[in-house]
C-alpha cells in the first residue's frame, strides 16, 4: 500500500470536487440567452462541498506529510 499514492489521489479528489463546487457557485444568478434567470444553486450545500473538499486536502495533506516521516524514518533505520 503506497500512502503517497492515495494521499495524491485524494488530493485530485478534493481538487474535482472544490473546481464542481466553485464552477456551481459562479453560475449562480447568470443569465441564459433568453433572458431566463439560472438561480437554481443551493448555496448551502455548495458551501458544504467546499468546506469538504478544504478538509479532504487537509487530511490529504498531512497523509503525505506522514508518508513523508515514515520514509525518511525507515531509511535512517536501515541506512
Amino acid at each position: 500500500m503506497d500512502l503517497s499514492a492515495i494521499a495524491l489521489q485524494g488530493l485530485q479528489q478534493a481538487d474535482t470536487q472544490l473546481n464542481a463546487a466553485a464552477i456551481r457557485i459562479a453560475s449562480c444568478g447568470a443569465s441564459a440567452p433568453d433572458a431566463a434567470n439560472l438561480d437554481t444553486v443551493d448555496l448551502s450545500s455548495q458551501v458544504v462541498a467546499l468546506m469538504a473538499a478544504k478538509n479532504a486536502f487537509a487530511i490529504n495533506l498531512k497523509t503525505l506529510q506522514t508518508a513523508n516521516e515514515v520514509s525518511q524514518n525507515l531509511m535512517n533505520v536501515m541506512g
